[in-house]
């Protein structure tokens, strides 16, 4: 006897139907249900063509929301991320420099420049009696 266990506990779906969960057969449901209402009341319309569009584009968001899952966040929870993230709580990125040798050098570097500039000062000195 074999049992089949997932091997992440949390992705466990039950199937009830063709494979499919509750959500997922509810929304099979209403997109099969929208698309045939639409083709219903189209067909005399428009041509057929159209019709076969139009169902797609009716039948396609019920379909999406029984299916579509992105971080295991189901379409709703990803949209209303998007909208929080987006439009409710935007925020502006700043690019700023993340130079770790420069921070951890900067006293050396501040040092070596008087040096130089005492030394510069000097070379003048000798220059100008020079010259």
């Amino acid at each position: 006897m074999e049992v089949k266990i997932n091997k992440d506990v949390r992705e466990y779906t039950e199937a009830l139907f063709f494979g499919l969960n509750i959500r997922q057969l509810i929304c099979s449901g209403l997109a099969i249900a929208s698309a045939v209402s639409v083709y219903i009341y189209a067909r005399d319309a428009i041509t057929q063509e159209y019709v076969t569009y139009l169902c797609i584009v009716v039948a396609v968001p019920f379909a999406a929301v029984g299916f579509v899952k992105y971080n295991s966040m189901p379409l709703e929870k990803v949209i209303w991320a998007i909208i929080k993230d987006c439009i409710l709580f935007p925020r502006r990125l700043t690019c700023r420099q993340n130079n770790l040798y420069w921070v951890l050098m900067k006293e050396y570097f501040e040092k070596e420049e008087r040096k130089g500039m005492k030394g510069n000062a000097q070379e003048c000195e000798v220059d100008s009696e020079a010259g």
